[in-house]
């Protein structure tokens, strides 16, 4: 198998994609053509031990940048490294594209020059997302800003299928995401592709499904629209923690991460629990700060002012926590609790 990648693209390209495709092709024992300026690759490779690996280089003299219009970047630049990777694979030279780079130029690149699968109207961005039963394939995590209906019913037939073949599931359980579980929940493109999912028998359908179920294990596949799917996995996965202090500002006091009912403190619990780690307790005082738990414990926000605050030093921060009694609430028709204790954690470098 040849797998052309584009060494140009990504935030520490090339060291980094050029360390990773040596990597890969020791481990897996594939071929890695690395797509892009011969010279800056070749320096690249000579930091590592290539003996015996298949590591060809394939020149493109462009680059399409970060900040470059997607389609634009792709006409114009048409000895990139993304379009001559592309073109290697419409030419049968290379069997996957694989770029770190300019998300837009790379579905631009793939559209324009290798195409899409008959049939399907758009292509989506699929990302494997951890729960506590393994992982949940969400599509789409930002191809598609907007979709219709019948977008999102192919977005459902791929993802059953990607599941079921990569990822091993025998009858994956697709949900579509929404603010309430219950049918007649959402926005008009949830409620009508609801509809179409219901009436879809290649798929397992399960209906709607909330952000903070997906940690859980509910589905074995979440689909949503580009836009909504982008935020959810980019606000799960701000996993700021208080043994990172470049994340927060000198003597300032403030709330650490993200929304408390929301994904991301489920996400983190979740990992905490896979860890072998228990969470804090609903109820009583919380057990001592340890090292390996601000991960676990900074993504819960303020929901009350804290009483009693403790006050800890860890990785050179000295941190204010509380584990209180009352729970966030929410409000879906009946008042619900939500899962897991309300933390205040506040950061200042010691």
């Amino acid at each position: 198998m040849n797998i052309a990648l584009d060494a140009m693209g990504g935030d520490n390209a090339p060291e980094a994609i050029v360390a990773g495709a040596v990597e890969a092709a020791r481990i897996y024992g594939v071929t890695v053509s690395l797509v892009g300026r011969p010279d800056v690759i070749e320096v690249e490779l000579k930091k590592h031990n290539t003996q015996g690996l298949d590591l060809p280089i394939v020149a493109a003299s462009q680059v399409i940048e970060m900040n470059e219009k997607p389609a634009a970047a792709v006409r114009t630049k048409t000895d990139s490294s993304m379009v001559v990777g592309c073109k290697l694979v419409k030419r049968n030279e290379a069997q996957a594209f694989v770029s770190a780079g300019n998300t837009g130029g790379a579905l631009a690149a793939g559209i324009l020059h290798i195409g899409r699968i008959k049939g399907i109207l758009r292509p989506a961005l699929i990302g494997p997302f951890p729960t506590l039963k393994g992982a949940c394939m969400i599509l789409d995590v930002g191809a598609n800003a907007d979709v219709r209906p019948e977008h999102i019913q192919q977005f459902a037939i791929m993802g059953t299928i990607y599941a079921r073949d990569v990822m091993g599931v025998a009858h994956p359980a697709v949900r579509i995401l929404s603010n309430g579980e219950e049918a007649g929940k959402g926005n008009q493109l949830v409620i009508e592709s609801f509809k179409l999912l219901e009436q879809t028998p290649s798929i397992n359908f399960q209906g709607n499904i909330e952000s903070k179920e997906i940690p859980t294990g509910l589905a074995d596949v979440v689909v949503t629209d580009g836009f909504t799917g982008n935020i959810f996995v980019k606000t799960a996965g701000d996993h700021r923690t208080a043994d990172d202090p470049g994340d927060h500002r000198r003597d300032q006091e403030k709330p650490v991460g993200d929304g408390g009912c929301t994904a991301c403190a489920q996400v983190v619990g979740a990992r905490a629990r896979a860890d072998g780690r228990q969470p804090l307790r609903r109820r009583g005082a919380a057990r001592p700060l340890q090292r390996g738990d601000c991960g676990a414990w900074t993504q819960q926000r303020l929901c009350h002012p804290p009483r009693d605050p403790r006050r800890q030093t860890v990785g050179g921060a000295r941190l204010t926590y509380q584990d209180s009694a009352r729970h966030c609430r929410r409000r879906t028709g009946t008042t619900r609790h939500a899962r897991g204790p309300i933390l205040f954690i506040t950061v200042r470098h010691a």
